[in-house]
């Protein structure tokens, strides 16, 4: 805008009635030079009438559209209040910002993955956790909504898994053959303690690694080792699933077969001689039944309505109409019957106040099965978030997980859930683009849990042995590539974690073999940690430059000099066993020799340290550093330093490095080094 004066002659005038156009212009000077600390005004911000702050003058208020002011204090408050409820909350930002165009997709989505996990959650209540089946259907039902309202991942579907469930069996079947004086009406009671306490203990842990932002230990875990107890577990839970469907769980209880092993042997004596045929028939007729459809919905990926037939459903609503017409009961087939709730007393109950006494005997498997349940989880929910472009926060979903469990162990019984990739993955594809389809599943759930459960009173228990069989299934998928992708890189290491996670869980237990295997694992990598990685440099032939002699085969290796260069900063771990490898290059270079060989080059009389990638050096890495140089000082060994960064210079210079080699053996470049040492 422009103002005239007198003549023709025109002048700028500001629309900013604060802040005059000289004014702002004279100011950028002192702005650069960090004088001025006040930013200007957005001129949009000023047109729309947003709330504007008074750039001069002595009132620090916050001046609305409607000329109301508020202090700039409670505004910056309420602002800073509001995004950290949707942070720790996010619920807080999709609920109010939900578009109607979603609906449709998450009702769907809602309603086909409640198909498939309620025959599911039966089967994992039953089958494998030794408990009633509503055990499993309130873990389907009660833990989603709290991660729907504080978890970060908007596809994530939380519900009981296999394999956790498979672990919460275990622990019950061990109190129930340990207590002798347990009667037999009380064993439902022992385990709904017993699953009450482990989840109770699963949330407590979940919330505690988020709320100390350990996230980042999914890292930690290599493929390997998870790929070998996948395995593992996809062995046992066939195994356990073998015995119903052959007909054999009654004899099983006379015989007690205890490890994975036994029970093995068990089947390979009696499944051929003392098989129930109905139920065979059955359970198997059920499975290729189940096969089929899966097969057959995988050839007609582009037609939706066949693509999303719940297979799973339709066995169970089928098997369970033709059991009652047919009365497979009289046959000897075991039906799922009346199912009462069992919850051990009140619905809703504190915890611990019946499972105090089963804490401390069930802390192992609730550790293993927070972080077994955690990886899980998180690898569908980054799957889901690359997918459909939004980020994740790992400590934001162990404290959603956590509190997803916690408010799960309220109501006695439940089962531990997490994430699943399988589940998700169905999830996104049929059209959930929000939290909310959790929210509709959960709702599902549990409605069928009180009214529904009782039209499945002729439901052949071998059939939800089935199903669970052909979740294994897909668990055995992956397992040939990955042995022939490990065999091909030649990586033995990772074959040697596989097969070691696999044998003892198979032969031992499943809590054996991941904590074996999970401490081999972390000594692998504090192993690999303390190494300090450093190489040997040459001078390469004809020019002025110096690489690593592993690299560039006719680099010079200068007589009499090592020079070392450091590739990574310094640390207490790295430098402990740094006088050991500094010795063994010294004495035979950088080849994997034995230390009984005899040595390979010369000792050194001058030692030069390249440290261009020392970033950081703590002060045990400075005090080991410091001792070293002093060793080889007593020796009579010549030592410089080059291409030191200043963080690192200030550590040595207050630990007495630099009083200890001199000013004159600090240099900005290696050639400058070595320019020094020759003329010497």
């Amino acid at each position: 805008m422009m103002r005239h004066s007198g003549g023709n002659t025109t002048e700028p005038v500001s629309r900013f009635h604060s802040l005059s156009t000289t004014t702002s212009v004279s100011s950028l000077p002192g702005m650069v030079h960090g004088e001025e600390r006040t930013p200007l005004v957005n001129q949009s911000d000023v047109e729309a009438g947003h709330m504007t702050r008074v750039q001069y003058g002595s009132s620090s208020m916050i001046t609305s559209a409607s000329g109301v002011k508020l202090p700039a204090d409670t505004s910056k408050r309420n602002s800073m209040f509001k995004k950290r409820v949707r942070y720790y909350v996010p619920s807080t930002a999709w609920i109010p910002d939900y578009s109607i165009s979603l609906l449709g997709g998450d009702l769907l989505a809602g309603v086909t993955l409640a198909a498939m996990l309620i025959p599911q959650s039966v089967s994992y209540g039953t089958s494998l956790a030794k408990l009633s089946p509503t055990t499993g259907l309130f873990a389907a039902a009660l833990p989603p909504i709290m991660y729907s309202l504080l978890g970060t991942s908007r596809q994530l579907n939380v519900a009981p898994e296999a394999a956790l469930s498979l672990l919460v069996g275990q622990a019950v079947s061990d109190y129930r053959r340990g207590d002798h004086h347990v009667r037999p009406e009380d064993a439902d009671a022992v385990g709904i303690a017993v699953s009450t306490a482990i989840t109770f203990q699963v949330g407590l842990f979940a919330s505690m690694l988020g709320f100390f932002r350990l996230g980042f230990l999914d890292v930690v875990l290599s493929r390997a080792l998870l790929r070998g107890f996948v395995t593992a577990v996809a062995v046992v839970i066939a195994v356990e699933q073998l015995i119903p469907m052959f007909g054999l769980a009654v004899l099983e209880k006379q015989m007690n077969p205890a490890s994975t092993l036994d029970k093995i042997i068990f089947l390979l004596e009696f499944s051929w001689s003392d098989f129930h045929e109905p139920t065979t028939l059955v359970s198997f007729g059920a499975l290729f039944v189940l096969i089929f459809m899966r097969t057959f919905k995988g050839y007609f990926r582009r037609t939706w309505w066949i693509e999303r037939l719940p297979e799973v459903l339709l066995v169970v609503v089928l098997s369970t109409i033709i059991s009652g017409y047919l009365r497979w009961d009289k046959k000897g087939v075991d039906i799922l019957g009346i199912i009462p709730i069992k919850t051990g007393g009140d619905f809703f109950s504190f915890p611990l106040k019946q499972s105090i006494g089963y804490i401390r005997g069930t802390t192992s498997t609730a550790v293993l099965i927070t972080i077994m349940g955690f990886l899980d989880s998180t690898v569908a929910a980054k799957q889901n978030a690359d997918r459909f472009g939004y980020s994740i926060s790992p400590n934001r979903e162990l404290v959603a997980l956590g509190a997803a469990n916690l408010f799960g162990s309220f109501v006695p019984g439940t089962l531990p859930a997490f994430g699943s990739i399988v589940r998700s993955k169905i999830n996104g594809d049929v059209g959930a683009r929000t939290q909310l389809a959790s929210l509709v599943t959960a709702g599902i759930t549990l409605g069928a849990t009180f009214f529904l459960l009782p039209y499945l009173y002729y439901l052949p228990r071998c059939v939800l042995a089935s199903i669970i069989c052909l979740f294994v299934i897909s668990l055995f998928s992956e397992v040939p590539h990955d042995l022939m992708y490990y065999w091909r890189i030649r990586a033995w290491t990772d074959l040697a974690m596989m097969f070691l996670t696999f044998s003892l869980s198979v032969i031992w237990n499943i809590e054996i073999g991941i904590i074996v295997s999970l401490i081999i694992s972390l000594l692998l990598v504090i192993k690999r940690s303390s190494h300090t990685r450093m190489i040997i440099l040459g001078r390469i032939p004809g020019t002025d430059q110096w690489g690593p002699i592993t690299d560039n085969p006719g680099a010079e290796d200068v007589p009499g000099i090592l020079i070392i260069r450091i590739r990574e900063s310094l640390d207490f771990a790295n430098t402990a066993q740094l006088k050991e490898r500094l010795r063994r290059l010294e004495l035979y270079g950088q080849e994997r020799t034995h230390p009984s060989e005899e040595p390979r080059r010369q000792a050194a009389s001058t030692l030069v340290f390249h440290m261009a990638d020392v970033e950081t050096c703590d002060a045990s890495a400075v005090q080991i550093f410091h001792e070293l140089l002093e060793t080889y000082q007593n020796r009579g060994v010549e030592l410089f330093v080059t291409h030191l960064r200043s963080g690192p210079r200030q550590m040595f210079e207050r630990a007495g490095i630099v009083e200890l080699l001199g000013s004159e053996a600090f240099f900005a470049t290696l050639g400058d080094a070595m320019t020094s040492i020759g003329q010497r």
